[in-house]
């Protein structure tokens, strides 16, 4: 089990040095391209925790769909499920159970959990703490999959508060490199590429949509239509195919590697100092800089022209005007001409 696991972390670095993984509506679009072999793939490699309450419950629904369409192509991964959420501002009661199965199950490679309102509710600051807390857990778990999601659809468009908390995890986990289920993107397009921003989580488009066209019934979808569970399970497998090296056709992972790599940071975590090793294949105009989980600048490691070839620049935990940061975690950003990539350090003191 230990060597498929580890096959299977090799295939999620390789994606993911070609940036963020984002399960939307455009992934659902694409399902019908992955190969059978893939589905087979997924289920000898990957086993789920997955911790939820009733809006999260429909990627389930969506999986029991499709598996009763082919009980055989369709058949389910291994899955923990846990009747609990993210919570709401600043809530972390999450994480200790968390870690409780990892550290008792070693096969366990997929960690997931949901939002079931948190998000429309929350804060800034405690979006911050959700994705500082999902960060340090990858860092001490460095192979298991962490999936982050957005909230659920609630109704307050584009101006509301929940936009502003799905876009914080949307930006950071497109920064971070990170494998994203965006819960509320695949609830606002219909597969026509119709986009309904003030649509709620009940996807009053999907009765409208199954009106006039063949639409696969189910026992019921927490607080929504079938549709939305269906696409929501077509959206999981999507998602998990490109984290085990799948390539949709029209895509070429080879054309879209970046003319250079952000290759982490030597010690991480650190206390005082960490060096950040920058490989740049082609030369090019840019920065690099340290930002912390609220997505500001703290500080700028270089700036300007980068040459060709492997450079390392220290970190001494310290702003741009010299003043000590607080131990925490923070993101290490090199943006190079239009490409940019990212890593996470950890400044322990």
């Amino acid at each position: 089990m230990r060597f498929l696991i580890a096959c299977f972390c090799l295939a999620i670095l390789a994606v993911s040095a070609h940036g963020a993984i984002v399960a939307d509506h455009t992934g659902v679009a694409e399902f019908d391209q992955i190969p059978s072999s893939v589905f087979q793939q997924i289920r000898n490699d990957c086993d789920f925790f997955y911790g939820h309450t009733s809006h999260g419950s429909q990627i389930m629904t969506g999986l029991d769909m499709l598996e009763a369409e082919d009980p055989v192509l369709y058949a389910q991964p291994s899955f923990h499920e846990v009747s609990d959420d993210l919570g709401h501002n600043g809530d972390t009661s999450w994480v200790q159970p968390t870690r409780d199965w990892l550290d008792a199950h070693p096969e366990c490679n997929v960690v997931m959990w949901s939002w079931c309102g948190g998000c429309s509710d929350n804060t800034e600051q405690g979006i911050a703490t959700y994705l500082s807390a999902m960060t340090q857990l990858e860092f001490d778990y460095p192979d298991v999959l962490f999936v982050y999601m957005t909230g659920h659809l609630d109704g307050t468009g584009p101006g509301g508060n929940l936009y502003r908390s799905n876009n914080q995890i949307r930006e950071y986990c497109l920064a971070g490199d990170k494998v994203l289920f965006d819960f509320a993107d695949i609830e606002s397009w219909d597969p026509d590429g119709v986009y309904y921003p003030d649509e709620t989580d009940a996807c009053n488009w999907c009765y409208d949509w199954c009106d006039v066209h063949d639409c696969p019934g189910c026992g019921g979808c927490a607080h929504s239509h079938c549709f939305n569970c269906y696409l929501k399970g077509k959206g999981f497998w999507w998602m998990m195919a490109r984290a085990s090296g799948w390539t949709p056709s029209g895509v070429d992972d080879a054309a879209t590697v970046a003319p250079f790599a952000l290759l982490g940071s030597h010690p991480n975590p650190f206390n005082p100092v960490t060096d950040i090793v920058v490989t740049v294949n082609r030369p090019g105009v840019g920065s690099l800089s340290v930002f912390d989980l609220l997505g500001s600048r703290v500080a700028t490691l270089a700036e300007g022209h980068f040459e060709v070839g492997t450079h390392s620049y220290p970190w001494d935990g310290a702003d741009d005007a010299g003043r000590p940061l607080e131990s925490g975690v923070y993101i290490c950003r090199l943006k190079l001409n239009d490409d940019s990539r990212a890593t996470k350090l950890v400044l322990i003191k």
